[in-house]
């Protein structure tokens, strides 16, 4: 997910950061974005540092959150940090066990969606059961933005992406600025 609201101007260090980190983080279009994550068997020194390397990758884009599908790996990690001095949250085979009925809309973007932003609603309040890097039990009890954070990197572990929760027209829109982007890249 696209960087926690933090008002600060980026400097040409951060920015630089920022383009290195992104490197890393794969673009819409891109098949391991649609694709449903496998849920990790093992827990071991590999697995740690896999979660280190993203929450590296994650702070350097000034991200909010980070799936592992995002960097071109299949298996249920993520890891995210509501805001730029909060505590960074481990996520290993993350299941949301329950939600609330009252949903909230949340304005989000994504690391792999450059320059897209949407309204998206979504449950308010969610019980996430996961385990941490280590293979120790994690219940997320997690409101508001962490709650829309959560669901956003949960979902890229299911191959689903945001474009795939605002409404048909909406999601045309987003579209054609991901293509006018990739095309000035280009």
């Amino acid at each position: 997910m696209a960087g926690p609201s933090d008002t600060r101007v980026p400097n040409a260090e951060t920015l630089a950061r920022r383009a290195a980190a992104l490197e890393h983080v794969r673009l819409w279009g891109d098949p391991v974005l649609r694709t449903a994550a496998r849920p990790v068997e093992h827990f071991d020194a590999a697995l740690v540092e896999q979660a280190a390397r993203m929450a590296r990758l994650m702070d350097d884009a000034l991200g909010a959150g980070l799936a592992a599908n995002q960097v071109g790996l299949l298996n249920r990690l993520l890891v995210y940090r509501v805001a730029p001095d909060a505590p960074l949250r481990v996520l290993v085979n993350p299941e949301i066990d329950w939600a609330s009925e009252d949903e909230e809309p949340f304005a989000e973007g994504c690391l792999s969606l450059p320059g897209v932003w949407v309204e998206v609603p979504r449950p308010s309040r969610v019980r996430v059961v996961a385990r941490d890097e280590h293979g120790g039990r994690v219940v997320v009890d997690a409101e508001g933005r962490e709650a829309s954070v959560v669901q956003h990197e949960i979902d890229h572990l299911d191959g689903v992406l945001v474009l795939d929760r605002v409404p048909a027209e909406e999601r045309r829109a987003a579209v054609r600025r991901l293509r006018d982007g990739i095309e000035r890249r280009a």
